[in-house]
């Protein structure tokens, strides 16, 4: 089977890829089939703009898989001008940033927020299969348990494609998510929820995309 990855973001494609290991699936890209073109990314929650994306690029391949994500501080009510939320790129109107226009972007809010922020992910994932869309989002209880520390202090080390790991940290051990090694959940608490979570996205994806029956 091949499913399409609705990005060119290759952390997100070696997410996927992990997920469903077990699984015969080739995965290609956007850039893999020359599609560079992107839907208007209006829903109000990433689980909205999960489901755009994928009912898009599902125009240009039969099985695709699209996942979208809002970032939050704890520390700000939700209608704060300076909350990104869905708009990590393109932050309290700026012009999208570039990866390391965010480190530095994030850097300067945190330090404006005393040098140190819990922030969390909502993460929204949605299915295209043969003209089907499926969607999945975490609760809150798990989003919580996934809390983590942003600091105005970057690492030198970058994972592409995901350039705030480098002023993010491990709330319990406080080693940045670029470490070697870094566990990013630590706590029995954490990675059992951490855990359940993954299962229940992987039979997710294994349901929408009809895998079980392959």
């Amino acid at each position: 089977m091949k499913v399409l990855i609705g990005t060119t973001n290759p952390s997100k494609v070696k997410r996927f890829s992990s997920l469903l290991s077990d699984c015969d699936i080739d995965f290609i890209t956007l850039k893999d089939i020359n599609v560079d073109a992107e839907p208007q990314e209006q829903g109000k929650t990433p689980e909205e703009n999960a489901i755009i994306k994928a009912k898009y690029y599902g125009q240009y391949f039969d099985r695709v898989i699209c996942n979208d994500s809002g970032l939050y501080f704890d520390c700000m009510s939700l209608d704060d001008a300076r909350q990104p939320g869905l708009n990590i790129r393109t932050p309290n109107g700026c012009e999208r940033l570039g990866e390391e226009e965010m480190i530095s972007y994030y850097s300067d809010l945190v330090r404006s927020l005393g040098g140190r922020a819990l922030a969390f992910y909502l993460d929204g994932i949605a299915v295209f299969n043969c003209g089907r869309v499926y969607s999945f989002m975490e609760n809150g209880e798990a989003t919580r348990a996934s809390a983590f520390y942003m600091i105005d202090t970057p690492s030198d080390k970058r994972h592409p494609g995901w350039p705030l790991d480098s002023i993010s940290l491990n709330r319990n051990t406080l080693t940045y998510f670029v470490d070697e090694g870094n566990n990013k959940y630590d706590t029995v608490k954490e990675n059992i929820m951490i855990g359940e979570y993954r299962k229940r996205l992987i039979a997710f994806l294994k349901s929408s995309l009809d895998i079980e029956r392959q």
